[in-house]
């Protein structure tokens, strides 16, 4: 299995494979990480033929046409797709260099539409419809003073999600997204090895503690399933109440 500090995406593409799925694992630049989720899924007992590595830039969207046509070329139909791929860089926002802020919107974003746009030209081309399930962020709709281009962009992750939605939900095409909170992954490695930074974060979560990879991984699996038939337009908050305001657990006066 996983190890706990595995990034999320490599935990929807175990769990997704552990389901039965087959499982497409894209990379950006860490071919070897992609790979190692590969052996992971492989050593689990899951077929080879039933797992595959593809790598594009998500935000070369002849890079990403390639990577489908790759795709297609083993595997005739997809039914699901996630994207999942993102960066920030923190700044104070007076002072981030606009070549930052345009690199975050066009992998978390724009990246974003060029997967969706390819996906679902896909699912309309057969009978069947198909599903979408971004990975967006608690940032969706909390601030996230000094990392502007990131809120920037999940922040407009959440309209992608409903007005895709919206204009294919006539055609069998379901568009959620998922919105993680504080998750126990490499990326989050500064906090979570440092006593005091990780007691910092945990007491803004009011079931004080972080995710782990698996548990978002598990939100995914659903919102992916049939399980979800009936879903379409949401983001689902798996952040363990982060999105409740907790600093009103102690409730003001209102005397």
């Amino acid at each position: 299995m996983l190890s706990p500090l595995q990034g999320i995406g490599a935990a929807i593409a175990v769990r997704l494979a552990l389901e039965g799925g087959y499982v497409a694992i894209h990379y950006g630049r860490d071919k070897a990480g992609a790979e190692a989720t590969q052996k992971t899924i492989v050593d689990s007992g899951v077929p080879v033929e039933r797992t595959m590595v593809v790598g594009a830039d998500m935000a070369d969207e002849k890079a990403v046409d390639a990577m489908f046509a790759t795709y297609f070329e083993t595997w005739e139909r997809m039914d699901v797709l996630i994207p999942n791929a993102g960066v920030q860089y923190a700044n104070e926002s007076h002072l981030a260099p606009t070549e930052e802020f345009e690199k975050v919107i066009s992998i978390n974003l724009k990246g974003y539409f060029i997967c969706a746009k390819a996906g679902i030209k896909h699912f309309l081309s057969r009978p069947g419809g198909g599903v979408i399930v971004f990975d967006s962020s608690v940032h969706q709709i909390i601030p996230k003073p000094t990392y502007l281009g990131y809120a920037c962009s999940k922040a407009a992750i959440g309209h992608m999600t409903s007005t895709l939605a919206l204009e294919y939900a006539e055609r069998g095409i379901r568009v959620n997204a998922v919105a993680p909170g504080a998750v126990a992954t490499p990326m989050n490695m500064a906090w979570i090895e440092d006593p005091v930074k990780r007691a910092g974060v945990c007491e803004h979560i009011p079931m004080g503690r972080p995710a782990s990879a698996d548990e978002i991984a598990a939100t995914f699996a659903f919102m992916a399933s049939g399980d979800a038939s009936y879903i379409t337009g949401q983001t689902l908050y798996a952040c363990g109440g982060l999105t409740l305001y907790p600093e009103f657990r102690t409730a003001w006066s209102s005397e």
